[in-house]
């Protein structure tokens, strides 16, 4: 199912995983992901390393994910250090093995820089990578970032906006939010978003937190911002693993239960290669299409 075709009867579920290390990383995954796909995705997104470390890994891990079972894998596709060429060689390696849909971002530095630079050759900005699928693979479902707390390197939130724009123009069919924890910045966002002529579904993103000190980190890098109360209860559990696990599930099925109130479109899981957050939180959601289909 193309990101085109996912939200059109309704509200949809996502879960966002990165490929393992490892060969038992990779067991541990398809494990994990076995509890979550009786909850009926949309699609399983995998991510695509810093600089393209993993780009053959993030295909093989979508194909794994289709074989295995009844269920789209959308490929993350990023323009740091690649040629035009090359991300062409990877869009038709994709195409081949059957992926369906694409995450266009324009990918954070390798490892070691602190600001983006363009590949001789390549794209400079994620609306380009959009051009580039819709021109050679036109049929395919392309899926957008947008940051409801601007991104982190975007010089004002209107500025952010309009890079937004362009890649929804450039042909994008979904926007796909950073993590965030206050559902206020999300309905602003969608608020400003729809106002500059943003038509398409604003799926949010929702990252479960089950060990704080991880989370402080993560937030650090993308400046979603943790409320101040849950900051603090967080802060008091830190010797207890189970009582952070227990704050961050009842938090976030608080905050989605809200979100689906509103009306979203979906909620997108960034799972961690965990099941164990992410179940207990559809588990505890009242929405009608929270309950497992098998």
């Amino acid at each position: 199912m193309r990101i085109q075709d996912v939200y059109r009867d309704g509200f949809r579920y996502s879960f966002e995983v990165f490929p393992p290390k490892t060969p038992q990383g990779d067991e541990a995954l398809y494990e994990h992901l076995g509890e979550l796909v009786p909850w009926n995705p949309g699609f399983v997104s995998c991510t695509y390393g810093a600089g393209g470390s993993t780009r053959g890994r993030t295909v093989e891990i979508c194909q794994q994910i289709q074989s295995r079972w009844p269920v789209t894998a959308t490929a993350h596709f990023t323009c740091v250090g690649s040629s035009r060429e090359e991300l062409l060689e990877w869009l038709e390696l994709a195409h081949r093995s059957g992926i369906q849909n694409i995450m266009a971002l324009r990918g954070d530095p390798p490892v070691g820089q602190t600001d983006f630079k363009m590949a001789p050759g390549g794209l400079r900005y994620a609306n380009e990578l959009v051009e580039l699928i819709r021109e050679h693979h036109a049929g395919t479902g392309i899926g957008v970032a947008g940051y409801p707390e601007k991104h982190p390197q975007a010089a004002d939130a209107d500025v952010d906006l309009q890079n937004l724009k362009r890649k929804v123009a450039a042909g994008a069919d979904a926007v796909f939010t950073q993590l965030f924890f206050d559902n206020q910045a999300f309905f602003r966002f969608v608020d400003r978003a729809r106002s500059t002529g943003i038509e398409v579904p604003i799926v949010p993103g929702i990252m479960p937190i089950t060990d704080f000190a991880r989370i402080k980190r993560i937030t650090s890098m993308c400046g979603a911002v943790v409320p101040r109360e849950l900051a603090a209860r967080l802060e008091q559990a830190q010797e207890s693993a189970d009582d952070q696990f227990r704050i961050g599930v009842d938090f976030a099925i608080q905050q989605c239960q809200e979100l689906i109130a509103a009306g979203v479109p979906g909620i997108h899981f960034y799972v961690l290669n965990r099941s164990e957050a992410a179940h207990e939180i559809l588990k505890g959601l009242s929405a009608p299409d929270a309950a497992p289909v098998c």
